[in-house]
């Protein structure tokens, strides 16, 4: 029996280990490309529009954006296999830049309260109802 004497591979070793011979690529992945695209297609200005410049003031609109995407295969009884994938992108507009007179400011579009105040004042009328019942039950 032959025991050898060299360590074990560390992240280091296996750093230094030469690579295997593959085939050189071609291009971008498919990814590669499907990143570019988007990142030239894909932006506020597209979404919104252009900047607008009116009595000395531009406004240029910001925009969030959040893309993904999936993919699998699968192989069935016998020779049969399937593949499938997805994507998509989300769009948010969080503001805009504000350009006067030489200066920048970011404006953010704050969401609206209104959805707030509806449900607590809904729980507060319900919780208004219930106490003459309560009080009712002591």
């Amino acid at each position: 029996m032959m025991t050898s004497t060299a360590p074990a591979p560390t992240e280091k070793s296996l750093a230094e280990m030469p690579a295997v011979d593959s085939p050189a690529p071609t291009g971008p992945s498919l990814a590669e490309r499907l990143a570019h695209l988007l990142s030239t297609s894909v932006s506020a200005q597209t979404v919104y529009g252009p900047p607008i410049a009116q009595d000395g003031v531009t406004v240029i609109p910001v925009a969030r954006a959040m893309y993904g995407f999936g993919g699998g295969s699968g192989t069935g009884p016998g020779p049969q296999g399937d593949t499938g994938g997805g994507g998509g992108v989300r769009i948010t507009p969080v503001g805009f830049i504000e350009l006067r007179d030489g200066r920048s400011r970011f404006r953010p579009i704050r969401r609206s309260v209104v959805p707030l105040v509806v449900v607590s004042g809904v729980v507060a009328l319900l919780l208004l109802r219930a106490v003459p019942r309560l009080l009712k039950n002591r």
